[in-house]
């Protein structure tokens, strides 16, 4: 069984922008992270990014700090570590502390006018980071473990 590590978890208000990191948060079933922009009735309601992803970007992002300090540049929902998130199928189920997600998306185009592409000159979204769509709510907090059920 596949396993990783919840690095950071990050909310934002509006789509498109660096989000903020909180140290845990509650997931609603079919609809995403409370309080998020990204929440909603609809396929891609949680963004992860590995941090594996985001190192790859370091040289672009060191005016922000180390990698370690960059989790949410990428407008991801949650940071994780160990998995190789973009090799996931579509209809992966994944457990993410308290709650069950399916990855329903890989990658996604920036959106027009992207404050992240704008800071950064281009994102890791497009071809590296995952959606999910919330199969059962619950709690997650930093440092809670990943854990791929099924392919």
């Amino acid at each position: 069984m596949l396993k990783g590590k919840v690095i950071a978890i990050n909310i934002s208000d509006k789509k498109g922008v660096i989000k903020t990191p909180i140290q845990e948060c509650n997931f609603i079933e079919d609809f995403g992270l409370e309080g998020d922009a990204h929440a909603g009735k609809w396929h891609r309601q949680v963004s992860l990014l590995a941090k594996e992803s985001i190192q790859k970007m370091e040289k672009l992002i060191e005016k922000y700090g180390s990698s370690e300090n960059c989790t949410g540049i990428f407008a991801e929902n949650i940071t994780t570590e160990g998995i190789i998130l973009y090799e996931l199928p579509i209809g992966t189920k994944i457990k993410i502390g308290d709650t069950l997600h399916e990855v329903t998306q890989i990658g996604k185009e920036c959106h027009e006018g992207c404050a992240i592409k704008s800071l950064v000159g281009k994102c890791v979204m497009p071809l590296e980071g995952i959606f999910t769509k919330v199969l059962k709510g619950g709690i997650v907090k930093v440092g809670d473990i990943i854990e791929v059920i099924e392919k």
